[in-house]
């Protein structure tokens, strides 16, 4: 049990954070800084430079950013980002110097904010940025609604963060979405010629493939918590179970006990890859290693994790979670988004918006999509093939579900909550009933 939840309990900062940020990509060692000559900004430049930039050719001479970022330069998202502030820097004259913080950003954003530190943009998660950074932080919507942003960008990020924060509060960087990544070509083996809608349709899906000896299902214990809080909020909604999750109450909703008997005959049909949930990311990584495991519920940075992680370039799709029989939640999906910010104390937030939304779009969202491997933050670029389906999922998503869909609203028993999740699909439980009973005993 402890090895199975090392990963588990690695991940447990996710709460309400994106994924991608710890556990997708690649990583290493950075230096503290790219660091450009220096020049005197003065308002005079920032006036003039704000004119040029509404007819897209912004002079930015004299004026200096500072960028801190969530990657290091060593990662393929620091390179791409380095290449575009280089290009920005030569096009408008600007000066910018990068200070790559990696994962840590998060961990010094509010101090750092509060006191005003040189910041002018940032990199961090939409629902940080929009929640806990939105008094720190400049109201884009003028800028944004001046360079046409809404048609380089996804509808469903800037309304959320709108919503959260009153404001649009940041620039979408790299995009997420969840649900169920497969191989097509193990589905057209199986002879499965159309996505699940249904529950239904999801496990006649898993009997078809396992009739012709394919593991349905990859899990690890890091993203138990991912795909029972997704079947959970189908039946209950995300508000609900984030607030059985903060004050208890499980056995009282009976279709608690139902979303667990529902997991509880998955595992007992046989339908999870053999030893899963397991120890990340060996059971996702079967996917590509053995070729004969399906699908795996998570976002979409999955894809390049098993694809660098075995060397296998596999035939991705993807499609919604499906939906259950008398639920409250039928089609929402899981959402998320590293997106930049500029201060609400920087002297140059056009020159700075201008260069969020430089690197967003274009040319070099491009790149960083191919490079990485991930959804281009612009939609009229093109995904990589293997993010097929992402973007189609994303259009038809209006509420984007946080990340384990409200089991993470209780930050004191989140780790507790994801252990007894790990246990319902280790076949600790007889019934439904009593995984409902055993939450409930955390309280």
């Amino acid at each position: 049990m402890k090895k199975k939840l090392v990963g588990l309990l690695l991940c447990a900062a996710m709460v309400g954070t994106t994924v991608l940020a710890g556990c997708g990509g690649d990583s290493g060692s950075s230096d503290d800084s790219s660091t450009t000559e220096d020049s005197t900004a003065t308002d005079d430049a920032e006036e003039e430079s704000s004119d040029d930039s509404a007819e897209g050719g912004a002079n930015y001479d004299g004026v200096e950013l500072t960028y801190w970022s969530m990657w290091t330069n060593a990662e393929p998202q620091g390179k791409v980002i380095q290449e575009a502030v280089d290009a920005f820097q030569e096009q408008t004259g600007a000066k910018v110097t990068i200070e790559w913080k990696g994962r840590d950003i998060k961990n010094i954003l509010s101090s750092s904010l509060e006191a005003e530190e040189n910041i002018d943009l940032f990199e961090d998660d939409y629902n940080r940025i929009a929640n806990n950074y939105k008094d720190y932080v400049a109201d884009l919507t003028e800028m944004a609604d001046a360079a046409g942003y809404a048609d380089q960008s996804f509808a469903v990020f800037n309304d959320q963060a709108k919503e959260w924060a009153g404001f649009l509060p940041c620039v979408t960087e790299q995009p997420q979405v969840g649900g169920i990544f497969y191989n097509q070509d193990l589905f057209e083996e199986a002879g499965i010629t159309e996505t699940p809608a249904t529950w239904d349709e999801f496990l006649d899906a898993c009997k078809a493939l396992k009739d012709k000896d394919i593991s349905p299902m990859a899990l690890d214990s890091t993203y138990a918590p991912f795909f029972f809080g997704y079947h959970l909020s189908r039946y209950i909604g995300q508000d609900a179970t984030a607030e059985l999750a903060t004050s208890g109450g499980w056995s009282d909703n009976e279709k608690v006990a139902q979303a667990a008997d529902d997991m509880i005959e998955f595992v007992k049909a046989g339908y999870l890859a053999d030893g899963a949930p397991d120890e990340f990311p060996a059971s996702q990584n079967k996917m590509g290693l053995t070729e004969d495991v399906a699908m795996v519920v998570c976002a979409n940075y999955v894809t390049s994790e098993v694809n660098n992680n075995t060397g296998v370039e596999l035939n991705w799709g993807l499609f919604n979670y499906p939906s259950v029989e008398g639920g409250a939640d039928s089609s929402s999906a899981y959402a998320g988004a590293n997106s930049i910010a500029v201060t609400k104390y920087s002297e140059n937030q056009q020159a700075a918006f201008d260069l969020a939304l430089f690197i967003t779009s274009g040319e070099y969202d491009q790149k960083m999509a191919d490079t990485a491997g991930q959804i281009p933050a612009d939609p009229a670029n093109t995904a990589p093939a293997s993010q097929n389906g992402t973007v189609e999922v994303l259009n038809a998503t209006t509420a984007p579900l946080t990340w384990n869909m409200g089991l993470n609203a209780n930050a004191d028993l989140l780790s507790q909550i994801q252990e007894k999740v790990v246990k319902l699909f280790e076949g600790s439980y007889s019934t439904g009933a009593d995984f409902a009973a055993d939450m409930d005993s955390l309280y």
